[in-house]
């Protein structure tokens, strides 16, 4: 609950700040209207007297941007509080199980990874769509990558991390509300490629013909008010500027193309980067990060923000008037060109890296959510031991507490269970228990369990297979050719190996002969891991092999209705319950 009072109050706080927001613009936008007609007033009483019409055009002109300049600012502003309130929103519907504005991650499933499409990983209802908080491009395909690891190193150091992260809440909603408030037009790999293959078109002579220029141009203005200069002398400089412009219109325009799909992009990571300098974090792995950011005399917000006002301010070309007169006096365009090639020429190699800790951020804040919204959930106690996993009260992170039914289960290196059961008795939720719990502590998450003690090791799976007609392989051959990485896969490092129901393509007798030579062999190769299946048959091998155990699922049928306790126990199940449910559905 106290989460939930958390958000509540937080929404109620950011709620009311931004409904002030609101009537401060509404204020705002009179004072600059104001501003306008008094100013056209003053021009219009004083027509005919230039100096007066002058001071009242630069002095209305300073009031006008004064109250715009305002204005731009508080709308920023309730934009960023209304990002804040949506974000305690949004994590009040999950809470109560609508997850509808969550990305499913369905283009991230991936049939042939070693885990992520049988635990369901990806997809409506996945572990992704819970998990996933990232509001970048690159901080949700950082995300995937993390879930897709199988990084088993430095699980500790992780877990850390993800702890400080998970207690520094309203520093998370800042990051997010900041990036969240900004839409950028092109992706990161984008950028990397147009940065890494951009070529200087504007001459070094660029630095100062324009400032040069600029000066003359306001002295000749001046000039031409109070009448030192003639319109014709203007007139001249005016089309002399168009001229030096049009001459390096061509390089300015290809230029113009690509970087201004980037600037948004650099407005957002600019202000995500502030936000990360002025953190204090502790956590090896958040220092690691920070220092990638603080290894220059100025830092890389400030870097990066210089960066964006340059794209900003040849972005004014757009404007027709600005356009014409702002390079025909202050040859703008070429003088904006000149300072971003000059930036990228110091700074290209050092984009990268910011966009990385960017996304790392972006990332781990959707792991220290998690933690955050899952409380009762157990950081796992890392071990270096013969003992794989302990776990007590294990069971599904997807099912609401109400639904879920846990499990006590100790796995030793070399250990290989083989859990029978009825049709819809649990034994698939199992198998996804064990490997999300896995998957989740290798990331350094808390497990869905009451305790976890664990010794990292990577995962591996067959849980369920699909034919492909497009490359023209059967479900059995694409079974067999998962199984056939399995082994391989043995050969080069330790795995957890999860199963349920191998085989499935073929007849039963050599399905049942087929699988019994499988596990054999895993044993054989003292791998460690978890098979489930429907053969009793397989359940024979235990009085072979020491390191084979069975374990089970129940079903029973009372009063004639089917029931299911859902808990694992020792042993061979008994009962099946297909021809029951035949009759019991009147199928046969």
């Amino acid at each position: 609950m106290q989460k939930i009072q958390f958000y509540k109050k937080q929404q109620g706080v950011y709620n009311t700040k931004a409904d002030t927001a609101k009537k401060q613009l509404i204020r705002l936008s009179w004072m600059r209207f104001l501003s306008f007609v008094v100013t056209v007033f003053f021009i219009y009483y004083f027509l005919g007297q230039s100096e007066l019409m002058f001071f009242s055009v630069l002095l209305g002109g300073s009031i006008f941007s004064f109250f715009l300049k305002k204005y731009w600012k508080k709308k920023e502003e309730k934009l960023h509080l209304d990002a804040l309130k949506n974000i305690n929103q949004l994590e009040l519907s999950v809470l109560k199980g609508d997850v509808s504005q969550l990305k499913s991650g369905d283009n991230y499933k991936n049939a042939q990874h070693e885990y992520s499409f049988d635990v369901d990983l990806f997809g409506k209802g996945s572990f992704f769509q819970i998990l996933n908080r990232t509001v970048t491009e690159a901080g949700e395909k950082k995300l995937v990558e993390l879930l897709e690891s199988n990084d088993i190193l430095a699980v500790q150091n992780k877990q850390t991390a993800v702890k400080e992260l998970a207690e520094a809440i309203e520093w998370r909603q800042e990051f997010s509300a900041l990036a969240s408030s900004i839409k950028p037009e092109i992706s990161i790999e984008a950028i990397v490629k147009w940065l890494k293959g951009h070529k200087s078109n504007i001459p070094k002579i660029m630095r100062w013909v324009p400032i040069d220029f600029s000066i003359l141009s306001f002295l000749l203005l001046v000039g031409l008010v109070f009448s030192f200069v003639s319109v014709g002398l203007v007139t001249l400089w005016f089309f002399i500027g168009l001229t030096i412009s049009g001459v390096y219109l061509k390089q300015v325009n290809e230029l113009y193309t690509k970087a201004g799909k980037a600037k948004h992009t650099f407005e957002q990571y600019y202000k995500l980067l502030s936000v990360v300098e002025a953190s204090s974090f502790q956590a090896d792995l958040l220092q690691i990060q920070l220092r990638k950011i603080h290894t220059s005399s100025e830092s890389a917000s400030r870097t990066m923000r210089s960066f964006f006002q340059y794209l900003n301010a040849l972005d004014q070309r757009n404007n027709i008037f600005f356009a014409i007169f702002g390079n025909a006096f202050l040859l703008w365009d070429v003088k904006q060109a000149y300072k971003i090639e000059s930036w990228l020429k110091l700074h290209e190699s050092d984009v990268q890296e910011w966009f990385d800790v960017i996304s790392f951020f972006d990332a781990y804040n959707s792991l220290a959510n998690y933690t955050f919204n899952y409380p009762k959930f157990s950081f796992p106690e890392i071990m270096e031991s013969d003992t794989v996993f302990k776990a007590v009260g294990l069971g599904h992170p997807l099912l609401s507490e109400a639904k879920r039914i846990t499990s006590d289960c100790k796995m030793i290196q070399t250990d290989f269970f083989i859990i029978t059961g009825a049709n819809m008795a649990g034994k698939s939720t199992f198998l996804r228990s064990v490997s999300l719990a896995i998957v989740m502590s290798n990331l350094g998450l808390p497990v869905c369990a009451t305790r976890f003690e664990y010794t990292p090791i990577k995962l591996i799976t067959s849980i369920r297979n699909s034919d492909s007609l497009n490359d023209e392989t059967s479900y059995f051959f694409s079974e067999l050719k998962r199984l056939k990485h399995i082994v391989s896969v043995l050969n080069i490092d330790n795995y957890f190996i999860v199963l349920d129901e191998i085989l499935k393509g073929t007849n039963s007798i050599d399905k049942a002969e087929g699988s019994q030579k499988f596990v054999e062999k895993l044993v054989a190769s003292n791998a460690t891991g978890i098979i489930a299946t429907h053969d009793l048959s397989l359940c024979e091998i235990e009085k072979q092999h020491h390191q084979i155990q069975n374990y089970y699922f129940d079903a029973e049928i009372k009063n004639d209705e089917l029931y299911f306790d859902y808990t694992l126990k020792s042993g061979v199940c008994q009962n099946m319950n297909a021809s029951f449910l035949l009759k019991k559905m009147e199928i046969v």
